[in-house]
């Protein structure tokens, strides 16, 4: 569980709002980025902790696209909210998303990130295959990016072949075939504000 976590980590590092003329050139960049963060040795202290997170958060801000990510996860349901409860949906589950990686992230110590291709999905569309290594164990993420004016985002990225966004789906979907928005909205919260 604990290399799925890194890796999905390094998902949150890897895709893209940067301009760059491919997938893979962002993606890279990305990577890189949120790399030099985490192997800064002014941020080692446990002191450095809340700064760290700080940039990484800028890092993730800049590359992961929230509100795509919310339509996506939620489907069909997305209409079943008002304006108001879909952005608040947004601000949740990207907090949610940040609150159970971020310690994953911050354990990182010298895995390696290697890039292999990427593929068309539609247009303006690609995935990126990524790998983390660490010591003899090998962890897929690929990275779903898409472009528009020029610049590149993550909307959905895997682990191992679990897709986050088919993941949250299912679990959301489930939600509200039980509750309405509002009482999926409100237990959102109360899972947000315990950690």
């Amino acid at each position: 569980m604990k290399k799925v976590l890194i890796a999905l980590l390094l998902v949150l590092v890897v895709a893209a709002a940067a301009r760059a003329d491919t997938a893979l050139e962002t993606t890279k960049a990305r990577v890189g980025e949120v790399l030099a963060v985490l192997r800064d040795p002014a941020l080692k202290a446990d002191s450095q902790k809340e700064a760290k997170k700080k940039k990484l958060r800028a890092i993730f801000d800049g590359i992961f696209d929230y509100n795509e990510m919310s339509r996506a996860t939620l489907s069909r349901n997305w209409e079943k909210l008002t304006p108001a409860q879909q952005k608040e949906f947004v601000v949740l589950f990207k907090t949610l998303l940040e609150n159970f990686y971020a310690e994953t992230i911050l354990s990182f110590k010298d895995q390696q990130v290697t890039f292999g291709k990427e593929r068309p999905l539609g247009e303006n569309r690609y995935e990126v295959e990524t790998k983390v290594i660490s010591g003899s164990t090998e962890t897929p993420i690929n990275f779903r990016l898409v472009q528009r004016d020029g610049k590149w985002s993550v909307y959905d990225f895997s682990v191992e072949g679990i897709a986050v966004v088919a993941n949250y789906r299912s679990q959301f979907g489930r939600m509200l075939t039980k509750e309405s928005p509002e009482e999926m909205l409100a237990n959102l919260r109360k899972q947000v504000a315990a950690k």
